[in-house]
């Protein structure tokens, strides 16, 4: 949808739409550059405080992914006014300025609409050095492909909207969504990988089908190594798939290459939409043991080998 906005001729931009990557950065001296995203969602919980945090972990992670240090965010929100009562919105706000002070980040204001569809999110703002910009492109034949988050958010988000009894993978899929990637974007710039994106709304195999833009790479995924949340199988078995991941399977039918004993359930779990997912990492294979030690030091309770890049065209194959 992106390719009909003009690509910008200012030098100066140095990232812009032309990738998909997750920010965009505009260099302001040879040593520092400005990174901006904005990223805002409808409910995937009830619970206000929670959402707001999920919000916001979600945001800030376009800036993590980028080798940034985020600065500060704005609040972007809209919320029906007349329907809810202000209260719901204070607490989603006040989830999100606290998930943003776990980072360091400070929320300095933002926009409010009426609007009969709840929605939050951030405008986040951060710098890194115009020669440290990790970007969603750039891997390279031998990386291997680590992710830091478990997999199936919009399943079990699904399964809450249709009354499936979720109750667990509620609790731990909240406390996935909420967690920042701080910790794992400190191990990713600590070690040196070749390419990093985080896991949203395209699901893991759109996202690994963006790092492979404009390349002579092929991805190889190994799908009994995909980390899932617990129980999804089971719920996505019973239906519970998000409408978005159908219409990611369908956008990568020319791209993947299946193994057989891949099943249709397989192949939508692998691109389920996810909200505040992982992040995935190209790493050369002679750091790969350094940066899954870095991960563990920061608390990055995931930190699974999932595949390999290798010479190619930009198709992903998936093997069981």
């Amino acid at each position: 949808m992106l390719r009909h906005i003009p690509q910008s001729i200012d030098p100066r931009a140095l990232v812009g739409v032309g990738t998909r990557d997750d920010a965009a950065v505009y260099k302001l001296t040879d040593e520092l550059a400005v990174v901006a995203t904005v990223d805002y969602i409808t409910p995937v919980v009830d619970d206000p405080y929670a959402f707001g945090q999920i919000a916001a972990a979600n945001a800030l992670s376009d800036v993590f992914a980028m080798g940034a240090e985020a600065l500060f965010a704005l609040n972007v929100a809209n919320f029906p006014r007349e329907a809810l009562p202000l209260e719901q919105l204070g607490e989603i706000i006040r989830g999100g300025v606290d998930k943003a002070a776990e980072a360091g980040v400070a929320v300095l204001g933002g926009h409010t609409v009426d609007d009969p569809e709840i929605k939050y999110g951030m405008s986040a703002i951060g710098m890194v050095h115009p020669d440290r910009i990790i970007r969603n492109v750039g891997g390279q034949a031998g990386d291997k492909l680590v992710l830091t988050k478990p997999i199936c958010t919009g399943v079990v988000t699904t399964a809450i909207k249709v009354g499936a009894e979720a109750g667990e993978q509620r609790e731990v899929a909240v406390r996935s969504m909420s967690m920042l990637n701080l910790g794992a974007a400190r191990a990713m710039l600590a070690v040196g990988v070749h390419a990093a994106t985080d896991v949203t709304g395209f699901g893991l195999l759109g996202h690994l089908s963006e790092m492979l833009t404009a390349s002579s790479i092929d991805a190889m995924l190994w799908a009994d190594q995909v980390p899932l949340l617990p129980g999804v199988q089971s719920l996505a078995d019973d239906g519970a798939i998000p409408g978005g991941s159908r219409r990611n399977l369908d956008a990568l039918g020319t791209v993947i290459d299946w193994d057989s004993d891949v099943t249709e359930l397989d192949r939508l779990v692998l691109c389920d939409a996810q909200t505040s997912g992982g992040m995935l990492m190209a790493v050369p294979s002679r750091l790969l043991d350094a940066l899954l030690h870095e991960l563990q030091q920061e608390g990055v309770i995931v930190a699974a080998v999932i595949g390999e890049l290798q010479g190619g065209a930009g198709r992903i194959h998936v093997h069981r």
